[in-house]
């Protein structure tokens, strides 16, 4: 009898949901493409910003909280590292004296200016790095000096 019953009922939700097919069937989504949806368990990864972009500018200058090497002479830069790749980038430090250097490290990009004469980073090599320097020479002309600066370990 109770098997009846189940066949009676089952039966029943069958041929109702018959019925309705047509209604599942027409009820479809307005997503034109559903599977190019972001995958919500999937987390997002966003872009970082590159420094220049995280560097505030106001009224022309650059404002950061690091430091600059633009007030020490060339003499007195020691470049101890280099990191090499697509952005190439020289880690130096200032002597102050016989074999004494500073506890400041300073961060050198190709273009930078540094020491006192505003000399231009042109290159960041191996086994140093390449400053030109612009002065007056006693004809009163430009001269560019060009400086190799090497690697000294520490």
């Amino acid at each position: 009898m109770f098997r009846i019953v189940i066949t009676c009922i089952s039966s029943f939700f069958t041929f109702a949901l018959m019925g309705n097919v047509n209604f599942i069937k027409n009820s479809g989504t307005n997503i034109k493409n559903p599977y190019a949806l972001r995958d919500p368990f999937k987390r997002e990864i966003k872009k970082r910003s590159s420094g220049a972009e995280r560097t505030k500018k106001y009224l022309g200058t650059e404002l950061s909280n690091l430091g600059s090497i633009d007030k020490i002479a060339l003499d007195n830069i020691v470049i101890v590292g280099v990191l090499l790749g697509r952005e190439r980038r020289a880690l130096a430090k200032t002597s102050k004296g016989k074999g004494r250097r500073s506890a400041e490290t300073y961060i050198l990009k190709e273009g930078m200016k540094i020491g006192l004469n505003n000399a231009v980073l042109k290159a960041i090599l191996p086994g140093g790095v390449v400053v030109v320097e612009k002065i007056r020479n006693v004809y009163d002309q430009d001269e560019y000096i060009e400086t190799v600066i090497p690697i000294v370990p520490e």
